[in-house]
């Protein structure tokens, strides 16, 4: 039988670069004990009273089709809380809600790019760009981002990279896996490049709040990049609150008048009791956010005093987010390879880096949401590790 194109561009996505979290779960199903320090997931419960609001608003009724925009709860906290930030008027005509930040990545990015468009990002970058990316036909370029800039884009890298086929600049700060962020000196310069090649820039802001050092900057709180920049984002980091699935998009009115159809026809809308629910915690002071934050910059720094200059390691405090990179280089393994030894031999899973790209090769992301207690073992089944094959190779 035939399928859609579609199908082929993404047949390679997705399970390789999970190849270590899912054994883990396979080993934690079979009974096994395993320090799980794969993927992203709050450690903290969603607040009570986010819960209690969403069961209200089911018991009033809230339960039936809503608009394919959003519902007005959502856009007036969202209009509020974008207008306050930027400084300027953000209005309801401006969004677009969807359910979680990678819902509205996918159909922003297919408002954007086609078959025989570029897409430029970075390398690394978060393991499913390149499938979002390549759903639309578009192919992914991907600008190199290293140690010795802190993992940030230079402008003029991202300049290198563009050809007369550049259509949008996916961004992402603070960044995941590796916890850069942008100041709001090098975004105006990267805007500058893109204003000049006259690029869409997509921003990830999903990270906004969880920043340990420095000040958070987006491109759309540049009044000479508005008119051009699309931020998605959601309150599943930010509020704890993953499973709920409420995300949305900002951008000029024209997309996303352009856009709304394509929501409409993909989605009908969102839950409008998690609308309430999603509004009624922008409205308040992110408590949650406040708690994970102190929390993943105090296992960081754990992380960082245990590990780094132990039997080759190394790895540094990040400015933002909930992950951490340890380099392992020195130990002459792939970050593939001493992943699956790490978890097979000491139970602890990490995510490779090469599962971002090949810029991380040698680097291990560890999330910074597991208790402390956890953190410690881990650190110390990593250097038991890494001093084995110390002894092995000197054997």
């Amino acid at each position: 039988m035939r399928y859609a194109r579609i199908t082929e561009r993404l047949s390679s996505q997705g399970s390789h670069k999970w190849a270590v979290h899912m054994r883990a779960r396979d080993m934690k199903a079979a009974g096994e004990e395993i320090i799980e320090l794969t993927i992203g997931e709050p450690d903290i419960p969603t607040p009570a009273d986010m819960i209690d609001e969403a069961a209200r608003s089911m018991r009033a009724g809230r339960t039936r089709y809503t608009g394919g925009r959003g519902e007005p709860s959502i856009l007036a906290a969202l209009s509020d809380k974008y207008s306050k930030r930027t400084g300027r008027e953000i209005s309801q005509k401006q969004i677009l809600c969807f359910p979680g930040t990678q819902s509205a990545l996918a159909i922003a990015m297919f408002g954007l790019a086609e078959e025989g468009d570029e897409v430029i990002t970075t390398n690394p970058c978060y393991a499913t760009y390149e499938g979002v990316i390549k759903a639309t036909g578009a192919t992914p370029v991907y600008v190199p981002v290293s140690e010795e800039n802190g993992f940030r884009l230079q402008a003029a890298d991202l300049e290198k990279a563009i050809t007369p086929r550049s259509r949008v600049l996916l961004l992402n700060s603070p960044h995941n896996p590796t916890g850069a962020m942008l100041s709001r000196e090098e975004i105006a310069a990267i805007g500058e490049v893109c204003i000049k090649h006259n690029l869409w820039i997509i921003s990830d802001e999903v990270y906004e709040l969880l920043v340990f050092n420095g000040e958070f900057s987006s491109p759309l709180d540049i009044p000479e990049l508005a008119e051009r920049t699309v931020v998605v984002a959601s309150i599943s980091k930010s509020h704890s609150a993953p499973g709920f699935r409420s995300g949305w998009c900002i951008g000029p009115e024209e997309f996303t008048d352009r856009l709304l159809p394509l929501s409409e026809y993909l989605l009908f809308g969102v839950q409008p009791f998690i609308a309430d629910m999603t509004a009624y915690a922008l409205n308040r002071p992110a408590t949650a956010a406040k708690q994970m934050l102190e929390n993943f910059y105090r296992r960081a720094q754990m992380i960082s005093e245990r590990l780094d200059g132990q039997a080759g390691i190394a790895c540094k405090i990040p400015q933002a987010g909930m992950f951490i990179l340890v380099d392992i280089r020195a130990t002459g393994l792939t970050g593939a390879d001493f992943a699956m030894r790490l978890l097979e031999e000491e139970k602890i899973a990490t995510m490779p880096g090469d599962s971002f790209g090949s810029n991380l090769v040698g680097f291990l992301r560890l999330s910074l949401s597991v208790a402390d207690h956890q953190i410690d073992d881990a650190c110390a089944g990593m250097v038991r590790l890494a001093q084995r094959i110390t002894l092995e190779k000197a054997a």
